[in-house]
């Protein structure tokens, strides 16, 4: 008849096994001596006698590797330590873990072994990633209104000599226009849209006097790349108020694209603006537009900081366009 020990044992085993955290209990050199079934799924070991007696520290490189032997050295002295760090499996996929490493004290008072629990929070760690570039495009994208904003009432400001009212009217349609551009990003992320017309709404703020023209055949764009586009003529559309072409009057853009032998080639060329010299470093945003842009339409964006205005050319495959 099985005794409450052999009850005990199997339900401790039960536990183990289908526990997602990795439980090892490593010797006072550092060496591997057990690690729990749930452990070797989550570890992906295949067979752990191959690794039974392997420096625990194996597993860490760089600054991982100096929190597991900070650890190890708070264990021997008989204290806890937490760290997270990234640490491949043994199939070689990069994990990473939070890991709680604590003493196993004798009966003597003093550590005999270390217990080290890791637990894989890669998920929640990409989640974490996610939310901070999304938070910085948000806040980005404030900051690019914002400008825009000021860009808008400083055009609609200078013509000193017109009535108050035909001001007021000229500041309220860009407004306006502005914030049918912002709809059009929101919306973009869930429909598709043709080029033209999403071209036609993101840049009409900035249309004043026709300083901005477009040609190009009729596209449509998948929602992924209809989101790009989007965001990559806002920026360059707020750049040129900000700095470029339409900065000061007498600038001019030209916007064409055009579909040729299964290729779609789109060009963005501003002019008559001030003078162009090539930043020391590449911005947030020519690299949202170069690195988006370009990887969302499977192609090549580039940014030239050409001395007489920006130019952007888009080279992608014409079959990318409608791709989810």
């Amino acid at each position: 008849m099985p005794t409450q020990l052999d009850k005990d044992v199997r339900f401790l085993r039960a536990v183990l096994a289908a526990s997602d955290d990795c439980i090892k209990v490593i010797g006072l050199d550092g060496a591997l001596e057990f690690m729990s079934e749930g452990g070797q799924r989550v570890m992906e070991v295949q067979d752990f006698e191959a690794i039974r007696g392997c420096p625990w520290l194996q597993f860490w490189d760089g600054a991982g590797n100096a929190e597991a032997q900070a650890a190890l050295a708070a264990a021997r002295a008989g204290k806890s330590y937490r760290f997270q760090g990234p640490a491949s499996t043994a199939a070689g996929n990069m994990r990473y873990w939070d890991v709680q490493v604590s003493p196993i004290i004798a009966s003597d008072g003093k550590p005999e072994a270390i217990l080290s629990v890791s637990r894989d929070i890669t998920a929640l760690r990409a989640g974490e990633e996610r939310y901070q570039l999304l938070a910085a495009e948000l806040n980005h994208r404030i900051k690019n209104l914002l400008a825009m904003v000021s860009g808008i009432v400083n055009q609609s400001l200078r013509g000193q000599d017109e009535p108050l009212d035909a001001v007021k009217r000229r500041l309220s349609d860009r407004l306006q226009a502005l914030a049918a551009a912002q709809d059009v990003l929101m919306m973009a992320s869930r429909h598709g849209v043709d080029l033209r017309q999403l071209v036609e709404v993101v840049l009409a703020p900035h249309r004043s006097g026709e300083r901005i023209a477009f040609d190009g055949p009729s596209v449509t764009l998948s929602s992924k790349c209809a989101l790009a586009m989007a965001l990559a003529l806002h920026e360059l559309g707020t750049n040129a108020v900000k700095y470029g072409a339409l900065s000061q009057d007498g600038g001019h853009v030209d916007a064409s694209w055009r579909n040729e032998d299964g290729e779609f080639h789109f060009r963005w060329q501003e002019s008559g603006g001030p003078r162009v010299t090539a930043p020391q470093r590449r911005g947030f945003g020519s690299q949202m537009i170069e690195k988006v842009l370009g990887g969302y339409l499977g192609g090549t964006a580039r940014i030239d900081f050409a001395p007489d205005g920006i130019v952007l050319s888009l080279d992608a495959p014409t079959a990318a366009l409608a791709e989810g």
